[in-house]
């Protein structure tokens, strides 16, 4: 997922009738009007987020709110698919503002939606969703490469995932001996890839490799991905080597964090990269099949408190 936002439909989509939810009744308070002001003169901070959820799309809604003439309100986005009628009373819509419901919000402080996952802050109603964007508690996308996999969720769930239903490969230790084996090296496609998980230093890693179309010239790439938020991955550091016939290429950086899609490490360069020429040459033989082997290592950058020095951690 490059997005965390959730969109119902798309902006172009028109909700039919029958889509539409059905009329809501109205309940008269038989006389008890007192009750009823001095309950909606101070809505409990739940009640009032309710109010703010669009009845179509049921995301909270943000200015410009809008209503009907009996005061239902929904979304601007939604305002446009309902073909210029109310969701809850059928009546036509106008191009009415519900301010005072805009200034209500003003008013609020909630909680993050991603509270449960351990994110302690409260926002303003109109600053929270920009946060929740970047929270550093959000569900974290499935790293697969093969397949545009929907599944979201903390580090240890998409570990097992990984493990348990895409069949990756889970190794213990910061040095990796990865070997790629192509029989005919001159079909070079995009579905190409292969993915392993490291765990080193109680992080996980994921190594990628794949071969690919860099304009007209097929390449092969290999770079390495950190299982959690981008600060942390500037703690790593690591190497690639790629070689044969006495020749070899090697490559240093430190990895991305797997916020960033691998499609965008990939399209970055961000990696060892390999042309194919150079590919068979490393391989040796009759250059008919490539056989690679991209060796590295994984190190943690420490902060020397006498000289102020990073010195590399090599784990055993």
């Amino acid at each position: 997922m490059e997005s965390d936002s959730i969109d119902c439909m798309a902006s172009s989509d028109v909700i039919d009738d029958d889509q539409l939810p059905p009329l809501s009744k109205t309940h008269s308070n038989n006389g008890n009007s007192n009750s009823t002001v001095s309950s909606a003169a101070q809505p409990s901070t739940t009640s009032v987020h309710e109010l703010l959820e669009c009845p179509v799309c049921t995301n909270s809604m943000y200015p410009p709110i809008h209503q009907c003439h009996n005061g239902h309100t929904l979304c601007s986005t939604c305002k446009t698919r309902v073909h210029n009628r109310c969701p809850t009373c059928r009546q036509e819509l106008g191009d009415i503002r519900c301010l005072a419901l805009e200034k209500v919000a003003e008013s609020l402080e909630l909680p993050c939606k991603f509270m449960s996952l351990g994110c302690p802050e409260i926002f303003p109603y109109y600053s929270k969703l920009k946060h929740e964007a970047l929270c550093n508690f959000r569900p974290y996308n499935c790293p697969y490469a093969g397949s545009e996999c929907a599944v979201v969720g903390d580090i240890p769930f998409i570990v097992a995932h990984l493990r348990d239903d895409h069949k990756v490969d889970m190794h213990t230790g910061c040095t990796f001996n990865h070997r790629y084996v192509k029989s005919n090296p001159q079909e070079v496609e995009n579905a190409t890839w292969m993915l392993t998980v490291f765990h080193c230093f109680g992080q996980y890693f994921c190594l990628h490799f794949e071969a690919f179309q860099l304009g007209m010239a097929p390449v092969y790439m290999a770079f390495l991905r950190f299982m959690g938020d981008e600060i942390e991955a500037r703690s790593y550091s690591y190497s690639l080597e790629v070689g044969g016939n006495g020749r070899k290429l090697i490559w240093e950086g430190t990895p991305r964090s797997i916020r960033d899609s691998h499609r965008k490490v990939r399209d970055s360069h961000d990696g060892l990269i390999i042309q194919r020429n150079m590919a068979l040459f490393f391989s040796g033989g009759d250059r008919k099949e490539l056989k690679l082997r991209v060796t590295g290592r994984i190190w943690k950058e420490e902060q020397n408190p006498e000289g102020g020095a990073c010195i590399p951690n090599l784990c055993s």
